[in-house]
């Protein structure tokens, strides 16, 4: 007599298939984050030209209408990245100037940018190219400029209370943020010296001259890192 043949009965029985996991559908407002998230990202590594509709649909796993349903196009998408990216470069720095004395202040400008590329990175290497949209929000060029007029008000009293002509607080201001700016699009590929160091050089030459650059130059604010 045979023995009684041994079943599993950890098996799945099969009328009890495994359910899949539902997919949460995003909102809009949800949705338009995740293509700007992903435009950033694609249009930091590749460029305006290098990124396509389709990648930016199929890394969203939507189909293409839907990017074009909420901006547009691509164009439309680029223009907002660039817009928020100019609006945050921006903020930080205006709203990092705080200090009394003109000094610390440039120590203070040139922290903000450094911190921006180095937490934004994306959207930096996004702001320093060549715009190929004409009706885009702005520029790096004009971001630098704006941020230069609110550096000028500064130099303007300062000028003033010095006895010097605060009709050139606009050319010291261009040339000042200019220099930090340049300074930035180099030190995003090869983040060496430390972003401190970086910026006691920077205010040495902006603050001393070559005359009086300070071989050591050290920095006056609170911040040291």
């Amino acid at each position: 007599m045979m023995g009684a043949v041994a079943t599993d009965s950890s098996s799945t029985p099969s009328n009890d298939k495994p359910r899949r996991a539902r997919r949460t559908r995003m909102t809009g407002a949800e949705r338009r984050q995740q293509l700007l998230e992903i435009g950033r990202t694609l249009f930091a590594a590749k460029g305006f030209e290098g990124t396509s509709v389709e990648e930016i649909a199929a890394k969203a796993g939507v189909s293409k209408p839907v990017v074009y349903e909420h901006f547009g196009g691509k164009e439309g998408l680029y223009a907002v990245v660039v817009d928020r990216e100019m609006r945050r470069l921006l903020d930080m720095v205006t709203s990092s100037l705080t200090a009394g004395h003109p000094r610390e202040l440039c120590e203070q400008a040139a922290f903000a940018l450094l911190d921006y590329i180095e937490e934004y990175t994306d959207g930096f290497r996004i702001l320093v190219r060549d715009s190929p949209i004409p009706q885009s929000t702005g520029s790096f060029a004009s971001l630098i400029s704006d941020i230069a007029t609110q550096v000028e008000d500064i130099l303007g009293r300062e000028f003033k209370s010095r006895g010097f002509d605060p009709k050139l607080a606009p050319l010291y201001a261009q040339a000042l943020v200019g220099m930090v700016a340049l300074t930035g699009q180099w030190w995003l590929d090869v983040r060496r010296p430390k972003k401190a160091e970086v910026a006691a050089h920077l205010v040495n030459l902006a603050w001393h001259g070559l005359d009086g650059i300070e071989a050591k130059p050290h920095l006056i604010g609170r911040r040291k890192a």
